[in-house]
């Protein structure tokens, strides 16, 4: 049995203070939705809470605003010296055989081999938790075949093989960016909205994308929210055709903007919204114990 940090992959699978263990390949969780709906403050929260509960986390920034880094709480000057697995010209270079400088004649590899991805570009955070900042590429929902979306495409679909009990990835808005990878190597989508029509479009086009790429598990994660006329809303625009397995509700929170862009200070309140996030995590785990 292969040892990962003198641990074995049977003992990294016990949930802590459960009975239960994961299913094989452990936790992965995509966040979509629109942008400014609250999904990087959402991930950095479930990452913490999962990692405060002692199982082993990975926060994975997909979105080129790469803005995770700073709200897990790593400190501004720390976050500049961030260089994001896309933006890495010698990783490209060797691990696609392309990228700037060098001439676009040359073959690309389309299955480069990263598995030293974590241990080269991740950065530890907090205990159990660590962060790996891939960057975004451009026309990647095109199916461009591009040395970056082609790199971290097969980050992505490394993914399972990862020894990581639980791995949260943020995205920018829709899930089309990494296509069939994200399919692949993730089996719950935690799709986050607010009441407003638009984000709610936004989240009933990629549930049902995500329905589309065999992902089992969509939750839907309503942000802002909880009076009757949301939840009556949320109903009419994403409720009937029970896309959505699960749909939880957070409360608006003035500590969440009071805060931001940090979470850990929020990590230690005792409010409804905490409560919810808490609640969030739990059903997450609830799906993947055996």
């Amino acid at each position: 049995m292969k040892v990962l940090s003198g641990i074995t992959a049977t003992e990294r699978t016990r949930v802590p203070g459960s009975s239960g263990r994961l299913r094989p390949g452990g936790i992965r969780v995509v966040m979509a939705g629109k942008g400014g709906v609250g999904k990087t403050t959402i991930t950095a929260l479930l990452a913490h809470l999962f990692s405060r509960q002692g199982l082993q986390v990975l926060a994975v920034d997909g979105d080129p605003q790469q803005n995770l880094a700073v709200t897990l709480g790593v400190p501004p000057k720390n976050v500049e010296q961030i260089v994001p697995v896309s933006k890495s010209v010698d990783y490209l270079r060797e691990k696609t055989g392309a990228g700037p400088g060098i001439s676009p004649g040359g073959l690309l590899t389309l299955n480069p081999d990263v598995s030293d991805v974590i241990d080269r570009f991740s950065i530890p955070v907090a205990d159990n938790l660590r962060l790996l900042v891939m960057g975004g590429v451009r026309m990647a929902g095109a199916g461009c075949l591009c040395p970056e979306y082609t790199l971290l495409a097969a980050i992505l679909r490394h993914v399972p093989r990862l020894p990581e009990q639980v791995i949260l990835l943020d995205t920018p808005a829709g899930l089309e960016h990494f296509g069939r990878a994200v399919a692949d190597g993730f089996e719950t989508a935690l799709i986050v909205t607010d009441p407003s029509y638009n984000a709610l479009s936004v989240a009933r086009e990629s549930v049902l994308l995500a329905q589309q790429m065999g992902i089992k598990n969509r939750i839907l994660v309503v942000n802002r929210s909880g009076t009757k006329g949301d939840i009556g809303k949320v109903q009419e625009m994403c409720g009937k055709e029970r896309l959505f397995t699960q749909v939880i509700y957070l409360p608006a929170n003035p500590e969440v903007v009071r805060n931001e862009p940090g979470v850990t200070q929020l990590m230690g309140q005792q409010s409804q919204f905490i409560n919810e996030v808490r609640n969030l995590r739990d059903v997450i785990l609830r799906t993947e114990i055996s």
